[in-house]
């Protein structure tokens, strides 16, 4: 039997940030390594001199380029413009895929008209479903979402969680639908030294309200009021920089917090002991992956999809909101280095068995495939 075609297939995605952006650079490198032709859609309004540098690494492995134009997180008069050369690109390299990431790139794929058929995917990593009903944003958001999902469309959802999300918040989708986990690759599970001068904690992510850092300061400050100095290293940048500093200062814990920039997840994982992800809101997050796949010892809220990745341990997994509840499973990790080893052991080996990145670009890649088939082709294809 001969070997399917390779495919033009182009990613189109807003924020060259975060778990949503690892996860399209390692979709699009694992892509590139089995012969497909790739190409890349994103916006020149955000990321950073990290961000420039990765998509400079991987622009020479893009067949089908690197794309920079103005997107902007909120609805805005230029989204037409922007659809419009996602037409462009589109045609000139006669893409058989457009996989929209986030809520904007979500939108592009879907609104953009084409001149031949194209299997339109879509994977929401959060983007529309972190909003809720209660808010005007979330009700033009949510009702934007419902009106897209007259488009036919593939819809890879990262985790079982995000897809009941969908179904609760927005509806039935229409189309194909498959759960794909977020994965890593072999590397992730090299050994990790320490620095020196680690901190007893860190946190690596957007800083932003729903990353739940506040409440991280808010735990710090009790164990300190307590007699217990826990050291923490804040990795990331973003909208709260400012105010979590402040937050730190006010708690009187700015001389245990340090807050550095950006950095590759591994390069954080060094600069800590414990992993600790306090989120109000998660889909599917690289950095508990990445810390498992590390056998970094961590404390995660209980949201999203991380029980999900957790498993039969996701009985340890935290409320959100609770800053008590958090300084007592730091409490619980640091007093007692031994089980949390053990426990960091045992996830290490169910994300190895679990959530590799070759079985992630594997199914999305078949999801690719079955939309393509002349049975489905009528679902998720169109002009």
């Amino acid at each position: 039997m001969a070997s399917p075609r390779p495919l033009n297939i182009i990613h189109v995605f807003r924020s060259p940030v975060g778990g949503l952006f690892r996860h399209v650079l390692d979709l699009a490198q694992g892509q590139i390594g089995r012969g497909h032709r790739v190409g890349m859609i994103v916006s020149n309004l955000t990321g950073g001199a990290r961000a420039d540098a990765q998509l400079a690494e991987i622009a020479p492995q893009l067949a089908l380029g690197l794309t920079r134009i103005p997107m902007r997180r909120e609805l805005h008069p230029g989204d037409i413009a922007a659809v419009r050369r996602v037409r462009q690109e589109v045609a000139r390299h006669q893409a058989d895929v457009l996989h929209g990431h986030g809520a904007k790139g979500g939108a592009y794929a879907r609104l953009t008209p084409t001149a031949a058929p194209v299997v339109r995917a879509y994977t929401p990593h959060g983007g529309s479903l972190l909003f809720g009903h209660d808010t005007l944003a979330g009700k033009v958001y949510l009702n934007l979402e419902r009106l897209l999902m007259l488009r036919r469309t593939l819809y890879l959802f990262e985790s079982e969680y995000s897809a009941t999300m969908f179904r609760n918040k927005i509806g039935t989708p229409r189309g194909l639908v498959r759960v794909v986990h977020n994965g890593v690759g072999t590397c992730d599970f090299a050994p990790i030294a320490i620095e020196p001068d680690a901190t007893d904690l860190v946190f690596l992510g957007e800083l932003r309200p729903i990353k739940g850092i506040d409440v991280l300061l808010d735990a710090l400050a009790s164990l300190h009021r307590r007699g217990r100095v826990i050291t923490l290293s804040v990795i990331g940048d973003g909208p709260s920089a400012d105010d979590l500093r402040r937050k730190a200062a006010d708690n009187g814990v700015a001389q245990a917090v340090r807050f550095l920039g950006p950095m590759a997840g591994r390069a954080a994982l060094a600069k800590g002991h414990v992993m600790v992800v306090p989120s109000r809101m998660e889909s599917l997050p690289y950095v508990v992956l990445e810390a498992a796949a590390a056998s970094k010892p961590l404390i995660a809220t209980r949201v999203g999809g991380i029980g999900e990745i957790l498993g039969p341990q996701a009985g340890r997994l935290i409320p959100s909101d609770d800053a008590p509840a958090l300084a007592a499973a730091i409490m619980r990790v640091l007093d007692d280095p031994a089980l949390a080893a053990e426990e960091a052991r045992i996830l290490n080996q169910r994300i190895a068995a679990q959530f590799s990145a070759d079985v992630m670009v594997d199914n999305i890649l078949a999801g690719y495939r079955e939309a393509m088939s002349p049975a489905a082709a009528q679902m998720v294809t169109a002009h």
